[in-house]
């Protein structure tokens, strides 16, 4: 250090204002502004902002003008195509797997399920009905009642019973049907214990006996065979609903076929158009394919459907206007048994006249018989179905002139012989009965065979078409891809 230097030993305070010319920066001073706190400092205000910076665009947007950029080439083109002609292919047989697949499932359920409850409930009403019939001819006979016609009530009491129990299996907790079900299993004892009293009775001597049995037969008629009926009729509506469900053309899925076979055909001409080579092997094998399960599916539909409608026509419509008859000629048997139990205690006016209830009934019933065989024979499409139809029609004639005999014999006063002629061993009415009942069940089992083989032809003709659709369309979409890829490897 030299004489005449001095060294500053402290900082300069705050309060020291740097020399004009110094360099250093200096704050701006503000002024206080108008009611303004005098000892906060104010911010200097805010610069002007730029122009907005635009918004990132999303990777989705972004993928998609990639993708419409490609498709603005032929590779891109080719890729399109080639996934629209897979997704078409196996769409064909998506929709054909699945409406062939209900299709097949309702065609099983008439054969194997819907049918056979049909003709269950049947067995029930005609089990019934020939119950009241033998219970009226062995209470006709009194002490002579036969085994044979005791067995025939036990019998036929047993195979209601089943059916029943059948019908009871095959029904749903809470349904219409369930309920009739229940309504009937409740009257059968009912029914069974009043018979049972009618005959003791009757053994007895005592006229009772024929009280009970009219109102036993009352009971069949006005509760149990009504409500069987209407069992019946619930079982052919399920049966109508599933051919219903059976039948109709597949609509959609020939439809969609014929669009992929033209998509198809497009795409070959288009190839053709810019390479001048006749085939692609991958698209033909995929048309090959789908033309198959197109051929497939309408051959095939259409052979089930011509099956199910010849096993409507000619079985189920048969079946039904069979066991009509069947049950019109149980219920006049048990009329014509009646009106000798009876013996005019229950009238009917009709026209003008006075007629006994019961035979007034016979002559309706059979009325309903001979309606139910002439329709039953202009149904019958072979001579196996036409015979015994036609020997029940005269059966039937035969029966009604014997009982116009017994009546006669009846209202002058000898009913020893109207009795004989209606329930006696040689030249009565039962055997006449006999015979159109046995002929009926005969034409009833002729007819079920056929309605059995025209139903399976008809389910084996849906046979593995769901299956085989499916996988046809596995091939095809997999031979379209193959095809497009091989074009798309030129490009490489």
């Amino acid at each position: 250090m030299t004489l005449g230097e001095v060294r500053v030993t402290h900082p300069p305070t705050s309060s020291a204002v740097p020399p004009p010319g110094s360099g250093a920066p200096t704050a701006p001073v503000i002024p206080p502004q108008p009611g303004g706190d005098p000892g906060r400092s104010v911010a200097p205000p805010d610069r002007p902002a730029g122009p907005p910076c635009p918004p990132r665009r999303t990777a989705f947007a972004e993928g998609v003008d990639r993708l419409r950029a490609a498709a603005t080439t032929e590779p891109g083109r080719l890729r399109t195509i080639g996934a629209v002609l897979a997704l078409l292919v196996i769409a064909f047989g998506a929709v054909t797997a699945w409406q062939m697949t209900d299709r097949a499932t309702a065609a099983d359920d008439v054969l194997h399920k819907s049918q056979p409850l049909s003709s269950a409930a049947a067995d029930v009403y005609r089990s019934l009905a020939d119950a009241n019939t033998a219970a009226s001819s062995g209470f006709l006979a009194g002490g002579g009642e036969t085994k044979e016609t005791r067995d025939r009530y036990e019998q036929d009491i047993r195979t209601a019973a089943t059916g029943l129990v059948t019908a009871a299996g095959n029904s749903d907790a809470g349904s219409p049907a369930a309920r009739t079900i229940a309504r009937l299993n409740r009257l059968l004892p009912e029914y069974k214990g009043l018979v049972e009293r009618a005959r003791t009775y009757n053994r007895q001597g005592f006229p009772v006996g024929g009280a009970y049995l009219r109102y036993a037969n009352e009971k069949m008629q006005k509760e149990m065979l009504p409500a069987a009926e209407d069992l019946y009729q619930r079982e052919n509506q399920r049966l109508n609903a599933d051919y219903a469900s059976a039948r109709p053309y597949p609509w959609a899925a020939i439809a969609l076929g014929v669009l992929t076979l033209a998509a198809l055909a497009w795409a070959q001409h288009r190839h053709y158009r810019r390479t001048h080579r006749i085939l692609n092997q991958g698209l033909v094998a995929a048309t090959a394919t789908a033309t198959v399960a197109l051929l497939w599916l309408v051959v095939g539909h259409g052979l089930a459907r011509a099956a199910l409608d010849d096993s409507y026509d000619h079985g189920v419509r048969s079946l039904s206007v069979l066991q009509d008859a069947r049950i019109a000629s149980l219920k006049a048997r048990g009329n014509e048994n009646l009106t000798l139990v009876s013996r005019g205690a229950q009238t009917v006016k009709a026209d003008g006249r006075t007629y006994d209830a019961y035979d007034y009934d016979f002559g309706k019933d059979m009325e309903a018989l001979g309606r139910g065989l002439a329709e039953a024979q202009r149904l019958a499409d072979d001579r196996a179905g036409r015979q015994p139809v036609t020997a029940a029609v005269g059966n039937m004639t035969e029966w009604k002139k014997r009982h116009t005999t017994a009546r006669t014999a009846d209202e002058d006063g000898f009913y020893e012989q109207a009795l004989d002629k209606v329930i006696g061993p040689k030249g009565a009415t039962g055997e006449c009965f006999d015979s159109v009942d046995a002929n009926l069940a005969k034409s009833l089992t002729h007819e079920q065979g056929e309605f059995q083989q025209a139903a399976g032809d008809g389910l084996d003709a849906m046979t593995g078409l769901p299956v085989g659709a499916a996988v046809l369309a596995l091939l095809g979409g997999a031979g379209a891809v193959l095809g497009i890829g091989r074009r798309l490897s030129e490009y490489r």
